[in-house]
């Protein structure tokens, strides 16, 4: 590659980037259904291994989702509903107990001064206000109601992302198919080894970290179910939810999971129950979870994927947090090609020589 067309390239990826940057909000739905599209693609593709054709193939595919989100929107919102309000009703009480007791018990253990704290503000805020958490769900829905435009955007981010979901995933093939057409000739086995383990990380990231993600809420919300917590599922839900974060679903869910329980039983017992609960979900995640759903082909540092969903978030908001992780493991492909070209290069053999 001449001087002249690595300029042209640069000038190509900055030129993308200002252009997303510019147009985030707008591009919203659309990574939102590309993402979608890639993650379903391989069911479509089975489907038309059983002699489908892809039209039909995709339309199924999208009943099944369907099906799936509204299960899950039914069961899920009245239960979560139903725990806020316990929640909201329950912690007048709490805060009467971390002030006659709580709050006392650890100056004593730790040595401190006396805490002048009064949590007496908060209570009587608990209690004016308790009675709205339980139409959390229906006061949502009013207050998007009310506003008519955000109603209106709403809904039409979520048209154009099902009608570009649905063409993506049927002409999939063909985008794909095209885009190899315009490879230079020259470069083209190169950029097809790298685009497969691309696609191998991303595959691993997107379908199987979500079902890494969905696993592991599952299993803390029925583990703390277990022991009587009474916020298991909204604790366990966002636990899981969080965990492709590695360690933040773990540190949010131990320190929530152990402040109820204390504050539900006043046990130190359950505290052991809890560590249990969550000890029990790290080892079947790192032992079956990770290696049967996602495998071995990240190969991505804990400390690199907190960096990179950190960055997207402070860089581009939203649509940044979307992309952080597949945009991280496509630089982490093509550092690897980078740095197995290095290894290959006179600079790297010439130094080791000279040594």
């Amino acid at each position: 590659m001449s001087v002249q067309q690595r300029w042209w390239v640069l000038g190509a990826i900055a030129l993308t980037g200002t252009v997303l940057y510019l147009l985030g909000p707008v591009l919203v739905p659309f990574i939102g259904a590309a993402i979608l599209a890639y993650v379903a693609d391989p069911l479509v593709d089975r489907l038309q291994g059983w002699k489908l054709p892809r039209t039909l193939a995709v339309v199924l595919v999208f009943i099944i989702f369907i099906i799936v989100a509204l299960l899950l929107l039914l069961v899920l919102i009245p239960l979560i509903e139903e725990q806020v309000r316990v929640l909201v009703q329950k912690l007048p009480r709490y805060i009467d107990w971390l002030q006659a007791e709580g709050l006392p018990w650890l100056t004593a253990r730790l040595g401190m001064t006396e805490t002048t704290l009064d949590l007496a503000t908060l209570k009587n805020a608990v209690q004016q206000h308790w009675q709205q958490a339980g139409g959390l769900a229906r006061e949502m829905l009013a207050q998007v109601s009310r506003s008519g435009l955000a109603l209106v955007g709403w809904i039409a981010n979520l048209m154009v992302a099902v009608v570009v979901t649905f063409y993506l995933l049927r002409d999939w093939d063909k985008v794909i198919e095209r885009l190899h057409v315009l490879l230079p000739r020259r470069s083209e086995a190169i950029i097809v080894r790298l685009a497969r383990q691309a696609d191998e990380v991303l595959g691993a990231f997107l379908r199987g970290q979500l079902l890494v993600m969905l696993a592991l809420g599952l299993i803390y919300s029925v583990g703390l179910s277990i022991i009587g917590l009474d916020f298991a599922l909204l604790i366990g839900l966002v636990a899981g939810l969080i965990s492709f974060v590695p360690y933040l679903g773990t540190i949010v869910g131990v320190l929530a999971a152990l402040i109820a329980a204390l504050l539900q039983f006043h046990d130190p017992l359950y505290l052991v129950f809890v560590g249990l609960v969550f000890g029990i979900g790290q080892l079947l995640e790192g032992t079956v979870l990770t290696p049967l759903l996602v495998g071995d082909r990240i190969g991505m540092h804990p400390v690199a994927v907190i960096f990179a969903v950190l960055a997207g978030g402070q860089l581009f908001g939203f649509i940044g947090v979307l992309l952080a992780l597949p945009v991280a493991a496509v630089a982490m492909v093509l550092l690897r090609y980078a740095h197995e070209q290095y290894r290959q290069s006179d600079l790297y053999t010439d130094d080791s020589e000279s040594a």
